[in-house]
């Protein structure tokens, strides 16, 4: 078994060794995993975090051994807290990251660190806050930064800032945490699901209070929700079907 380490500010995970592939999710600087599967330039990941599986760009990580990999899966995350920040090299030379990246193994990397960080402690009143400094950010498949995000890629790393492990997908969210039977029950920063035509879970948001929802839909934008699902004020329609909300703790 191979392990890594990501050492760029944001690289993309692949759904096959392809750089022409479908963007799956995305790594962040200080993420870390097992390689899971090895080629000439490709690398088949299993992040640590939420144990997603994908493909990365063999130059777009650093290599460690097991002990160091025990090491960091060991540790309570330490995550930047800036929109933007930037780690500092032996040379001096600055490399910008995004909030939500792992700190810890800096220090492995060779690099200084001197912004905001987070600490590994759940704080639920945190959340909606934190949601927000996400509004305006563009849709992005795959995505999971303030320059592009999912649905779940944003309440994904909402809930990691915060202290709490989602799993990556909105459909594998949606297994997490307790049902309620009516948004009267639900709290600011629970969960809200919604499904296709089919039954399947395609999206989920943030709720907040007042029976307003911040999501990602063309942006992360705040809209109404009621039992019906979410209404946009811009298209004065609704734009999401309601399946279940979810007391995730």
């Amino acid at each position: 078994m191979q392990y890594g380490i990501c050492n760029l500010s944001i690289v993309p995970l692949r759904l096959e060794a392809s750089d022409k592939s479908e963007l799956v999710s995305q790594v962040l600087y200080g993420e870390f995993f097992k390689v899971i599967e090895c080629r000439k330039s490709w690398s088949k990941v299993k992040l640590h975090f939420d144990g997603y599986e994908g493909w990365m760009d063999n130059k777009q990580y650093l290599p460690i051994n097991k002990d160091t990999y025990s090491t960091l899966k060991n540790e309570d995350p330490v995550l930047s807290g800036d929109l933007v920040e930037f780690v500092q090299d032996e040379n001096q030379q600055l490399h910008p990251i995004v909030i939500g990246s792992t700190l810890n193994g800096r220090h492995i990397l060779g690099h200084r660190f001197e912004g905001h960080f987070f600490k590994n402690k759940f704080h639920k009143e945190n959340l909606v806050n934190t949601a927000l400094l996400y509004v305006n950010t563009p849709y992005l498949w795959g995505g999971k930064t303030p320059f592009g995000m999912d649905c779940s890629g944003f309440t994904q790393m909402v809930y990691k800032l915060n202290g709490y492990k989602l799993l990556r997908d909105a459909s594998q969210q949606a297994t997490q945490g307790v049902a309620l039977s009516f948004i009267e029950e639900s709290e600011p920063g629970d969960l809200a699901f919604f499904d296709n035509q089919e039954g399947q879970i395609i999206h989920v948001g943030i709720i907040m209070k007042d029976n307003y929802i911040v999501h990602a839909h063309g942006k992360v934008r705040v809209d109404r929700l009621d039992h019906s699902g979410i209404f946009n004020a811009d298209k004065k329609n609704y734009t999401h079907k309601l399946r279940v909300i979810k007391k995730i703790i």
